[in-house]
């Protein structure tokens, strides 16, 4: 997998005041997903984008569309990426 096909698939982050919560508690970040990414394919393409050690991908269909769950496996970097990004 590339950059190019990894932006194709993570379409951007997803930030509520539930998914803070989830980051400060959980060291999870919530992404907007392609409807077709399977798990193993978002993990590539989250440790491609942000250079960053993924745990484990949850992922749920909702009205906004394919949400991936990631969790990181170094404490911290949820909140770190999240900054890095300028959602915190």
């Amino acid at each position: 997998m590339n950059a190019d096909q990894a932006s194709n698939l993570i379409m951007n982050p997803y930030m509520t005041e539930k998914t803070l919560a989830i980051l400060e508690k959980e060291n999870k970040m919530v992404f907007i997903v392609h409807n077709n990414a399977d798990k193993y394919s978002i993990k590539e393409a989250v440790k491609i984008l942000y250079n960053v050690n993924v745990d484990t991908v949850n992922t749920a269909r909702t009205i906004y569309g394919k949400k991936a769950f990631v969790k990181f496996k170094e404490d911290g970097t949820a909140r770190d990426l999240a900054t890095k990004l300028g959602l915190v």
